[in-house]
């Protein structure tokens, strides 16, 4: 029996947490842009109807993680979890104050900042200068982290996608559970798994995908259509 099949086999003890951007929602030119197709709007309700605990942790805010993903019976944690982390609060002017010291159209996500650079005439020259906009945020006492076609800030706080889940799991008093994404980040929510009774990690792949995070995962597909068929199957 496959990892998948067992998790299906007891959905009131299991949890499916997943990345919204490039997960369920295809990647766009501009986050703005984004749309999650109403046939996973259709299973996300199908299964949150079943399983202990369906979650959505996103880089965006949770708010705006809801109003994308819209599907009530979810629960939705934003800014990789930092909306969990109290502390990452006091945070949030020194971001801001930063974000308008860089030359850069900013992506405001209330306790981080991104700067997106997929968009740039020559992106080889924007990624030299978002380079040197995380050694500045790096010196500032700031964390900077690239993404796909992105950089992010973010506050000095032990807090990511794996403290998010792993407290989701917690909370819930599960020890099965699945988590898929597509992005650095979401290497984190693969490390909450570990040490489970059931974990299966699944990574959404494409020419953007890191390394780290394929390699890490159980199951690998190659988009979020292809995730869809397999979430269909629990």
């Amino acid at each position: 029996m496959s990892a998948l099949d067992a998790l299906a086999q007891a959905p009131d003890r299991a949890a499916v947490v997943l990345d919204v951007d490039g997960t369920l929602a295809p990647i766009v030119q501009r986050p703005e842009e984004a749309a999650v197709p109403a046939e996973a709007r259709r299973e996300l309700v199908d299964l949150a109807s079943r399983y202990a605990l369906v979650a959505c942790v996103s880089g965006r805010t949770g708010d705006d993680a809801r109003r994308l993903v819209g599907v009530e019976g979810v629960r939705y944690v934003g800014s990789h979890g930092l909306e969990l982390a109290p502390e990452a609060e006091r945070w949030r002017g020194e971001i801001h104050r930063f974000a308008a010291s860089v030359d850069w159209p900013v992506e405001d996500k209330g306790l981080t900042v991104s700067f997106h650079y997929r968009e740039a005439e020559n992106e080889d020259e924007a990624l030299d200068y978002l380079k040197d906009v995380a050694e500045r945020a790096r010196a500032a006492g700031l964390v900077p982290r690239f993404g796909r076609k992105v950089l992010e800030i973010r506050p000095p706080v032990q807090a990511d996608k794996g403290t998010a889940v792993t407290q989701l799991l917690q909370e819930s008093g599960l020890g099965r559970a699945l988590y898929a994404g597509d992005d650095t980040t979401d290497i984190d929510g693969f490390r909450a798994l570990d040490g489970l009774e059931l974990g299966v990690r699944i990574a959404v792949s494409s020419d953007e995908a890191p390394s780290e995070l394929v390699s890490a995962a159980d199951i690998v597909v190659d988009s979020p259509a292809e995730l869809l068929a397999l979430l269909a199957r629990l």
